[in-house]
């Protein structure tokens, strides 16, 4: 009986070793993860927990929820990105400390971080497993991260065929635009309480730049600071004013409950007055409004999300 019990064990030690890998992560750590995870936390949900769920992957747990579950900010990205009805992480710490009672007790068997959290990556390595995802301006792209995520959790068929679904979609866009956009530019923003050119990082961009349109060149001399560690660059309200895109992308600031159209030439208003009268892709029509909370995660949904945007822009009258 003991030998059987022996013989049990050893079999079962194999196994789970056979069903893990070594991995290298952003910060250049060689991990050991499951093959296929079955239960993951994220430490940003938006940049990973979204693209992950759309794979289909058990995403329990996600720093930035409250222990009811409700996300920490007013926007659930996983209902304005995913749709309403999923069922959502729980939390682990919303803000400041990290509960690790609570991380324990969702009995992770990986811990999927950014870059930005390789200071937390010694900490959290004794609940689980930490990858560090390379998410920032440079070394991401559009829903690169979505692919890459992909591989690590073993769901690169499922991502295969979401890519599928945004391809078909691609070619649908591009054939209502009804002509070869390939080459013109694109200018996307972001509103909070000034103008922020949109950086790499983002299923619109992807979009956007898949359909034809390639980025207007901003000189250093336009913008008002550095690049954001994953999304925008200040514009000042003087350069925007003189630029000329071939198609003008604004987005309200995240945290607004007005994100539509109409929120979003409000806010636009209070930052440049009257920008409608001297700002020419609006003049001649050349504008498309997103909702910056469905579109700037770096997954394939909000690249559709995207597509859908241009593609009722494309067929107003």
């Amino acid at each position: 009986m003991r030998i059987a019990i022996l013989l049990a064990a050893f079999l079962a030690a194999g196994t789970s070793l056979a069903a893990e890998r070594s991995v290298t992560d952003a910060a250049g750590r060689t991990v050991s993860v499951p093959e296929k995870p079955q239960r993951i936390v994220v430490m940003h949900e938006p940049l990973l927990g979204v693209p992950l769920m759309d794979l289909g992957a058990n995403v329990v747990g996600a720093y930035g929820r409250n222990s009811d579950g409700k996300f920490a900010t007013a926007v659930d990205f996983i209902d304005t990105v995913l749709g309403e009805g999923r069922t959502k992480p729980k939390g682990f710490g919303a803000v400041g400390q990290i509960d690790l009672e609570k991380l324990r007790a969702l009995q992770p068997d990986l811990i999927v971080a950014t870059e930005m959290d390789g200071g937390k990556a010694e900490q959290l390595s004794t609940v689980a497993p930490v990858y560090l995802q390379k998410v920032s301006t440079g070394h991401a792209y559009g829903f690169s991260v979505e692919e890459n995520l992909a591989g690590l959790v073993g769901r690169s068929d499922a991502f295969a065929e979401r890519r599928k679904t945004y391809d078909t979609k691609l070619a649908a866009v591009k054939k209502t635009l009804g002509e070869d956009v390939k080459g013109k530019t694109y200018l996307a923003i972001l509103l909070t309480d000034q103008i922020n050119a949109v950086g790499d990082m983002s299923g619109a961009v992807q979009a956007l730049e898949d359909l034809g349109y390639a980025r207007l060149k901003i000189d250093n001399a336009a913008s008002s600071g550095g690049l954001g560690s994953t999304l925008t660059m200040p514009l000042s309200a003087e350069a925007f004013g003189k630029l000329n895109p071939d198609l003008l992308v604004v987005m309200n600031s995240y945290t607004s409950p007005a994100r539509g159209e109409a929120g979003t030439r409000a806010a636009l208003e209070k930052i440049i007055p009257g920008w409608e009268r001297f700002v020419k892709p609006a003049r001649e029509g050349r504008i498309v409004f997103l909702d910056s909370t469905r579109v700037t995660t770096p997954s394939i949904p909000s690249a559709l999300h995207t597509l859908d945007a241009v593609e009722g822009w494309a067929a107003r009258p």
